[in-house]
């Protein structure tokens, strides 16, 4: 997994590209250091349109981004799933607990 981040007053995007799997938990922490001054009502997107593919690992990463978010007061937003990791967010049902935009 690469990522890039974009910040403005309040909002943080991540933009996640290749991979998302287990091997990229200790990485997918860097990301979550985003959330450790966040701003009440921040909003963090990720932006997935680059992911390729994500496994139930890098679901459970997006899992815990979304509690942590939730404790800080902040949203959450999952952007631009196509192809596998849309129909995988699908399969799993993450529409029902995150806000997906297209």
């Amino acid at each position: 997994m690469d990522y890039k981040v974009r910040k403005t007053d309040t909002t943080t995007e991540v933009l996640l590209s290749g991979r998302l799997t287990f091997t990229d938990h200790e990485q997918f922490r860097s990301v979550m250091a985003l959330f450790d001054e966040p701003v009440k009502g921040q909003k963090f997107v990720f932006d997935l349109a680059g992911l390729e593919f994500v496994d139930s690992s890098g679901l459970g990463m997006f899992l815990i981004a979304r509690d942590t978010a939730e404790r800080n007061d902040c949203q959450l937003v999952l952007r631009g799933a196509h192809n596998q990791v849309r129909r995988i967010l699908d399969i799993a049902k993450f529409g029902t607990i995150f806000n997906i935009e297209d």
